[in-house]
């Protein structure tokens, strides 16, 4: 299982490969929230994703014989393009199962960084199963996007960053709002801030119809999304939580959020009007929540966790947003 002392290694392997990304704020924003909103802008990382950090955890834990033949990774996007790029810095092999509608740009970019990429289609095809084929098959490592001890411990370093961050400005106690899909970031998160700011409680945010973690959080036991896509939030969009993720989520988290794809691709818009900074509306639904949910705290942070949007919807926000 994932522990500080994991986070900890994670963050000195990262060092001098992972980017120190800013915690920004804009007045213009809280004012339409009416409460400070400070953003921790992982679109700015490599690959434009907080998931370069658990890509390169998981890649540079691995003995050198197993990153010799190579890596495996399914994604719609984030975590395929974090696991290329940490692989081809390594000078492993990497196969990505990506679905047939991921963005261009994500499938595109995942290539770009040198990795094969596998299609398959996410309304009747099972990822896990291809991908667990694929690793037997040709011998690979295969690394999950958010079921994997190492690639929490990646994501934790986010943690440990707004931890320093908070506080440096001055916040003492606020609500950390993170955008959730499986709950590797939120979960890595979660742990670094029980150990170095626990006044800060993470509570994760999806879009609506697919509020798997949040709905699970609320019954106390993991539950399945009814429908597998659907959503512009394609980047977060997950069967239903982590069966190591989710515990930790259970024992940490306060309740989940959830906002509409409006309200996500509105977000985008304002992320770029007041912050200029570029989200995907995955990325985005942390900042959507902390604008418009009902009942937050005077303080909130919330990750913007992913920046690869496609051309047209980016466009698409801004000229009805903007």
């Amino acid at each position: 299982m994932t522990s500080l002392a994991m986070i900890e290694a994670a963050a000195a392997r990262l060092q001098g490969r992972a980017r120190l990304t800013p915690l920004l704020n804009a007045p213009l924003l809280d004012r339409i929230a009416g409460r400070r909103i400070f953003v921790k802008a992982e679109c700015l990382q490599w690959t434009g994703s907080f998931k370069f950090r658990g890509g390169w955890s998981a890649v540079s834990a691995l003995p050198e014989a197993a990153r010799a033949r190579g890596v495996l990774a399914f994604s719609s996007g984030n975590h395929a393009q974090g696991v290329a790029l940490a692989a081809a810095r390594h000078r492993a092999p990497a196969v990505i199962v990506m679905p047939s509608d991921a963005p261009a740009v994500k499938i595109g970019n995942t290539r770009a960084y040198g990795a094969e990429v596998v299609l398959y289609d996410r309304a009747t095809e099972d990822r896990e199963a291809i991908g667990a084929e694929l690793a037997e098959g040709r011998g690979l490592t295969l690394i999950r996007p958010y079921d994997e001890p190492q690639v929490i411990a990646g994501q934790g370093t986010v943690g440990l960053e707004i931890a320093a961050q908070a506080a440096e400005a001055g916040i003492s106690g606020a609500d950390v709002i993170t955008c959730c899909g499986g709950g590797g970031l939120t979960a890595g998160i979660a742990l670094a801030l029980e150990a170095r700011a626990p006044a800060l409680r993470v509570r994760p945010a999806e879009p609506e119809g697919f509020d798997d973690t949040a709905r699970s959080l609320a019954a106390g036991t993991r539950v399945r999304n009814a429908a597998a896509a659907g959503s512009v939030c394609d980047a977060i969009v997950t069967p239903m939580p982590g069966e190591i993720t989710f515990p930790i989520l259970q024992r940490l988290c306060g309740p989940g959020l959830a906002v509409s794809d409006e309200q996500a691709l509105h977000a985008v818009a304002l992320a770029f009007t007041h912050l200029r900074i570029v989200v995907e509306p995955g990325g985005a639904v942390a900042l959507a929540a902390a604008l418009f949910a009902e009942g937050l705290p005077d303080t909130v942070i919330c990750t913007a966790s992913g920046g690869n949007v496609d051309p047209a919807v980016f466009a698409g926000a801004l000229a009805r947003f903007g």
